[in-house]
């Protein structure tokens, strides 16, 4: 395989970037209407919802929790873009069964096919790694989460649109966009991993969560650094577990506004990850860049919290943009303590504290809104502990870099 020029580099690059902006496209449109689907399904029941909610998005993650390391193996084995190929086709095939599941049973049968084959952001992330200098890699990372801000500006939109004309409607357009997603990759998407550069066998013991563990904590400065993206990643998972059920409770939204109230977090995030990442970590550094970034969410957290009406609650959504500076930030720092045959497993490593922060939000989450909504005390308890989280990944956060300051030339 011939080395992949400058002009090349940046054209695959604006593949990948299509390739999760259509993902993440067809992932938004179900927002809206999963858990109002969920909610239909039990007798109109928010409460019973809610907890039902939970066991979903439980069993989503654990998908992810064990399957994201093997993924991850095998796309350093085989390269990046048959992992990404399998998943959209797989992705596409599940949201048709889900778009059509005759009762609740089938649709978790579907998430949990969702779970498995929902690879292709972290396998993105080594692919970046692969094309991209280290110095440039957090303002890539950022550009890539503004296509992954793309898909939710036009998909929660899109989704509680079509949720008008029946919950299902966003399930067939999600399906529609991960085939079409497929065969854009299939016909355009070039590999960036060369044979040279790949692992010379399947790294099985490294292909499950201990292997994954084994990884992260290879390193001081690597290990403290991936507690603090699970803190960081576990305060999130109040956002797709809550927020639709939040807002029906406090404000009575349907589907068609909070659609467009997703909108505004992911224009607000596109905004920041696409124009704001690269000139922050330029001027101030990665380190500068992911502590200004984790207390502008705790802050938008405790704003969605304690928000006295919903007009306050709106007003949060640009404070947690500024919190999409982080995950660059933690992707960038983190690529640099794996070598060039080690960056599928890292992202994989990295998903699956994802997968592990998502088996772990969502019933903790949701179970205590539930208890909120049960007892009448506080409604956003849930949003002021995922404040509290960030402020304790700011923390460990630091002091990863205080370790990792005299060997590296991080700043």
């Amino acid at each position: 395989m011939m080395a992949i020029t400058n002009r090349r580099r940046q054209a695959a690059f604006i593949f990948i970037l299509i390739t999760v902006s259509l993902d993440m496209l067809a992932l938004g449109v179900m927002i809206p209407v999963l858990p109002k689907l969920i909610k239909e399904f039990e007798g109109g029941d928010l409460q019973h919802a809610a907890s039902i909610a939970g066991i979903f998005g439980f069993s989503w993650a654990l998908m992810q929790f064990l399957f994201q390391p093997v993924l991850g193996a095998l796309s350093d084995r085989f390269g990046r873009r048959p992992i990404v190929l399998a998943s959209n086709l797989g992705l596409g095939v599940d949201y048709a069964f889900m778009a059509f599941a005759p009762s609740l049973a089938f649709l978790y049968v579907g998430r949990l096919i969702s779970g498995i084959t929902a690879a292709s952001f972290s396998t993105a992330s080594a692919y970046v790694a692969d094309i991209t200098p280290e110095e440039k890699r957090a303002g890539r990372y950022g550009l890539l989460g503004a296509a992954f801000g793309f898909g939710f500006i036009l998909g929660p939109a899109i989704g509680g649109v079509l949720g008008n004309y029946g919950l299902r409607m966003p399930f067939i357009a999600a399906a529609a966009l991960s085939l079409a997603n497929f065969l854009y990759g299939y016909f355009i998407l070039p590999e960036s991993l060369a044979p040279e550069r790949r692992a010379t066998k399947i790294a099985w013991r490294g292909a499950n969560i201990f292997g994954a563990l084994e990884l992260l904590t290879s390193k001081r400065e690597l290990a403290l650094l991936a507690l603090a993206v699970f803190l960081s990643y576990l305060a999130h998972e109040s956002l797709p577990s809550l927020f639709v059920l939040y807002t029906d409770y406090r404000y009575q939204w349907d589907a068609k506004t909070t659609g467009w109230a997703l909108t505004i977090v992911g224009v607000s995030q596109t905004l920041v990850s696409g124009g704001l990442v690269r000139p922050a970590v330029a001027r101030l550094g990665e380190v500068t860049t992911l502590v200004i970034a984790l207390v502008f969410g705790a802050l938008g957290f405790a704003v969605y919290a304690f928000a006295s009406n919903e007009w306050v609650f709106l007003s949060a959504p640009p404070l947690i943009a500024l919190w999409a500076m982080a995950n660059p930030s933690f992707q960038a720092l983190a690529t640099r303590f794996a070598d060039a045959s080690e960056q599928g497993r890292l992202q994989g490593a990295l998903a699956s504290l994802r997968g592990v922060s998502g088996m772990i939000g969502p019933l903790l989450f949701t179970q205590l809104f539930a208890v909120s909504v049960s007892t009448g005390y506080f409604a956003g308890a849930a949003y002021f502990l995922s404040a509290a989280l960030l402020g304790a990944s700011l923390f460990v956060a630091v002091s990863a870099m205080r370790v990792a300051a005299p060997q590296t030339a991080l700043r």
